[in-house]
């Protein structure tokens, strides 16, 4: 999205350039602190560590997705289940209402926003001693990006992955969790659980350039940019 935003912003304000680089978003949040970058873009909140050196600001808000593939014949998981498969507890979609197959779990990369957002809601990352672990199945199929994760979910029967909303097709079929489907509506009530905002990050305040790329994703037509490649808009 920050590529669509950039390129559209350059065609209104030819004396302001703008470079976009693409990194996972604890990458991305590093770069900010370090104050490398004017203004950063990122899928995950703060920590409050972070929070201390950065100011942010919500462009954009998605929902996570949890997908299977087409031919499964389960419609609908409660939160309690999904945190048991993505723990390795249940490991059987007869077990949830689906048929009597394994259950192939596939997650994100180390690093990747998705993938942190959707541990932090579901309860699949837990705390101890000041640090913060992961608790996904150890078998879990480990891939980069909401291309692999739908690839890896349209070519196996029995998978089971998340996404963002925005990259949801007919290669995958998105479940409901506590009978909740991802919409805009259930996304901005805050009915779907799992949900978050994109945020954009600056390191105190931004520069009058910055600032002016920050106003053009927050206008009118910066919203317009969202809702085309199917993110919510915040307004």
């Amino acid at each position: 999205m920050a590529e669509y935003e950039a390129e559209n912003f350059l065609r209104v304000s030819k004396d302001i350039e703008v470079y976009v680089q693409s990194v996972v978003s604890s990458a991305d949040i590093k770069v900010a602190i370090e104050g490398t970058a004017d203004v950063v873009i990122s899928s995950r909140n703060l920590s409050a560590d972070e929070a201390k050196d950065l100011e942010e600001v919500s462009i954009s808000l998605d929902g996570i997705s949890v997908v299977v593939n087409p031919q499964n014949n389960v419609k609908e998981l409660i939160e309690k289940e999904l945190l048991a498969i993505y723990q390795g507890e249940i490991r059987n979609w007869k077990d949830v209402g689906g048929d009597n197959a394994p259950i192939v779990v596939v997650s994100r990369e180390e690093g990747s926003g998705t993938r942190g957002a959707f541990e932090e809601i579901t309860g699949l990352e837990i705390e101890k001693n000041g640090k913060k672990y992961t608790t996904v199945y150890s078998r879990a199929i480990i891939t980069d990006g909401n291309g692999s994760i739908k690839q890896n979910i349209a070519l196996k029967k029995n998978g089971i992955g998340y996404i963002s909303v925005g990259s949801v097709d007919d290669s995958v079929k998105a479940v409901s969790i506590d009978g909740v489907l991802p919409t805009e509506k259930t996304i901005k009530s805050g009915l779907y659980l799992i949900s978050r905002p994109f945020l954009l990050f600056a390191k105190g305040n931004p520069s009058p350039e910055a600032q002016t790329f920050v106003d053009f994703i927050l206008s009118s037509e910066g919203q317009k940019l969202v809702r085309e490649h199917d993110y919510i808009t915040v307004n």
